[in-house]
């Protein structure tokens, strides 16, 4: 058959093919007009965000209110102010403290005095830094170290204290401070994404006796427990 004539009739038979499959045809230069495809029709899948845990616990107590009445006249026999001093916080659903002291004036036999605070440190999960119990684990251990490295701090021990939140820390050391030998505990404990640090000292002022280091400690524990309860409360109903 003559060159035209085939092509005539390649040409009849394409158009004779249903529409959807006319790309498929040849053309007259043996190129498939199938092959061609849309200039950026493909691209890269997304990347999913990267999600965490939510944060178990939402909000804060009262920091002044971390301590049963009974707790406080225990740990500081004559107390000045019951009520604590609140320290001032610009976020008080992330972080708050309260501070008691107590000076009992024993005559000539001196006065024994005592210092107590609590200090709660709430973290909120972000994707971008970690989950909250994540970075309250961070806090945490920073607090432990703190502690041990109090400046001045002599016979430093830490050991850890059971059933306190889900990790927690007991640090005790000796200080003097004008001449006074202080004894001191601080417990740091962490309870999902808040952490808890308690330090409770004492002094024998004026002659008095230097008060027992492993009663102090006893009592500090107590208290950590009671405040890490209490934080958990806060979160309930």
């Amino acid at each position: 058959m003559h060159r035209s004539a085939k092509r005539l009739a390649s040409l009849l038979t394409c158009a004779a093919v249903p529409v959807l499959l006319v790309a498929g045809c040849s053309g007259s230069d043996g190129k498939s007009s199938g092959d061609s495809t849309p200039s950026g029709s493909s691209s890269a899948a997304s990347s999913p965000s990267p999600t965490v845990a939510a944060a178990k616990f939402k909000k804060l107590p009262n920091p002044c209110e971390a301590f049963s009445k009974d707790t406080i006249n225990k740990l500081l026999p004559k107390v000045k102010d019951a009520a604590g001093s609140q320290g001032k916080s610009t976020d008080t659903a992330s972080r708050g403290a309260c501070s008691w002291s107590s000076s009992d004036d024993q005559g000539v036999d001196g006065t024994q005095f005592r210092w107590l605070d609590v200090a709660f440190q709430r973290y909120d999960s972000d994707p971008t830094i970690g989950s909250g119990e994540k970075r309250a684990t961070d806090f945490y251990t920073q607090q432990v170290n703190d502690a041990k490295a109090t400046q001045g701090a002599k016979k430093v021990a830490a050991v850890p204290t059971a059933g306190t939140g889900d990790a927690a820390t007991a640090i005790s050391y000796d200080v003097n401070k004008e001449d006074n030998d202080f004894k001191n505990t601080t417990i740091v404990a962490r309870t999902a994404n808040i952490v808890v640090t308690v330090n409770y000292n004492g002094a024998g002022m004026a002659g008095a006796d230097t008060p027992n280091g492993n009663d102090l400690l006893k009592a500090a524990q107590a208290a950590a427990k009671e405040a890490v309860t209490t934080a958990t409360k806060a979160n309930q109903g």
